[in-house]
């Protein structure tokens, strides 16, 4: 086991994470990955339920629109529950809320009885993730966190990536209703995980909850991410998407003013944005959400472009996208050597760059491709995206006070959902109008690779304000002022 001394204390630091942080991270990330598997695998689904309800399968997008907007509506609130509560508990509590929903989704005999299960499995989501992190957060020592984050970063690439081959697999050889029932192991083993081996660990409440606050961000977020999923799509008539669209930025205005007032009052608002004049986590933020929309879109963009574009099947497609979740697997050792070795903002930077390449390189897909090379790229791409991701979500804690981190959770996973919505609906966007401007029918492979070139660039447009971060930014969690001689940055 390597050592290497602490910077501040000039003491040990053990380079291994410990067995109890390594445990919390396993748990965490094993919700993580159930979350992020089943937000999607209902997608491949829809057709065969929209079957048995006798439904169209264009009104059965309401199960997904329903457990997105429960997330949005939930997640800012996640912070306040877990202080008052307990993160052990709201954790434990919002796992078995997860799964009691799976059940009720599964047992659904129409689609309104699925809508409501799907809210109320949005709702257990919205706790699960962001609590869960902020567990791990709390237990993990401050040289521990890099190796923690990146236990976390892998299910959350691979749950979406996974989902609709699997929900393909489930509706094809079993009943769909074995898509939700597929949670209930996972979620009952968690359960007793958490409760055999995750630490109540809690801070003192922000004062009292800030229900305005919640009405007003929940209408907001409702609003924007509803009117965004919309656009391109023709779902609604075109004055329904403005109408959605103006009343969540009327919304938000409203909550920036009404968290303006409680700021300068001294009350704790629902979303604190005082942690903006923290320089690492303000540049965190911003980067992260341009880096985060431009990866969101991928998950929608590559099975379309397979199945429409390419004329692939849905298991063919399945196979194909998953390389980009090897990636993520490979990436998971090497990330804290590429931290400690080059530096949050160095990595942040040139990774982001070339993670921007690799999805620009999927504009040059091609049905002649072979399918070795297509894999191969997916695979890099899957690699340097998901150290990216284990860079923010690790840096951003960097320099928030222990107090404060479960504002700073709420802050970034409600930034993290807005930023997903607004890239799948800029790729949306982007094929709609190519396929307008060049007169298809259909999207084409041309159609795709316009729609991959724009969410590229916003990936890339993260990288430049990575140099906004100070030099030694996180360096007391990545070793890396020790990395070289001189504890040079």
């Amino acid at each position: 086991m390597a050592e290497s001394s602490d910077p501040a204390r000039g003491d040990p630091v053990v380079e291994r994470i410990s067995g109890r942080t390594r445990v919390t991270a396993s748990i965490v990330a094993c919700a993580f990955f159930m979350q992020n598997l089943d937000s999607t695998v209902i997608a491949t689904a829809l057709p065969t339920m929209a079957a048995a309800f006798g439904s169209d399968p264009v009104h059965m997008n309401l199960a997904l629109t329903a457990y997105m907007l429960s997330l949005a509506v939930f997640i800012p609130a996640s912070g306040w529950v877990a202080d008052r509560y307990g993160a052990r508990n709201v954790f434990r509590l919002a796992i078995v809320v997860f799964v009691a929903a799976s059940v009720l989704c599964g047992l659904s005999q129409s689609l309104p009885m699925l809508v409501g299960a799907r809210i109320l499995q949005g709702a257990g989501g919205a706790m699960m993730v962001p609590v869960g992190r902020m567990v791990l957060l709390r237990t993990a020592q401050k040289h521990e966190i890099v190796a923690a984050m990146a236990w976390l970063t892998t299910p959350a690439l691979i749950g979406p990536v996974l989902g609709p081959p699997v929900g393909g697999f489930i509706v094809t050889y079993f009943d769909w209703r074995w898509i939700f029932y597929f949670n209930i192991p996972f979620g009952v083993l968690g359960i007793v995980l958490v409760s055999l081996f995750v630490e109540d660990v809690r801070e003192p409440p922000r004062g009292r909850m800030d229900w305005l606050g919640q009405v007003l961000c929940g209408t907001a977020l409702a609003g924007l991410m509803f009117g965004l999923q919309t656009v391109g799509r023709h779902v609604f008539p075109w004055e329904v998407t403005v109408a959605l669209l103006a009343g969540g930025a009327v919304a938000a205005l409203a909550f920036a003013w009404h968290t303006r007032r409680l700021t300068r009052l001294g009350r704790a608002p629902l979303i604190d944005f005082t942690l903006l004049r923290e320089r690492t986590f303000a540049v965190s933020i911003y980067a992260m959400f341009l880096f985060r929309a431009g990866i969101g879109a991928l998950p929608f963009l590559l099975p379309l472009m397979f199945q429409i574009g390419f004329g692939d099947t849905a298991v063919q497609s399945g196979m194909l996208t998953f390389a980009s979740s090897l990636g993520a697997l490979v990436m998971k050792p090497v990330a804290q050597r590429a931290l400690r070795w080059f530096g949050f903002r160095e990595v942040l930077f040139w990774n982001g760059l070339l993670s921007g390449a690799m999805i620009a390189a999927c504009a040059a897909f091609r049905p002649s491709w072979p399918g070795l090379v297509i894999i191969a790229v997916l695979l890099t791409g899957g690699f340097f995206r998901s150290l990216q991701f284990t860079a923010y979500n690790t840096l951003t804690y960097a320099d928030v006070p222990r107090a404060r981190i479960s504002a700073a959770t709420s802050f970034y996973a409600t930034a993290q959902q807005l930023a997903l919505t607004v890239g799948v609906a800029v790729g949306a966007a982007a094929l709609e109008l190519s396929v307008v401007v060049t007169g298809h029918e259909q999207p084409m492979p041309v159609d795709f690779s316009v729609a991959f070139l724009v969410i590229a660039a916003f990936a890339a447009a993260a990288a430049p304000i990575a140099r906004w971060m100070p030099e030694g930014a996180g360096a007391e969690l990545s070793g890396h002022r020790l990395a070289r001689p001189g504890g040079s940055g």
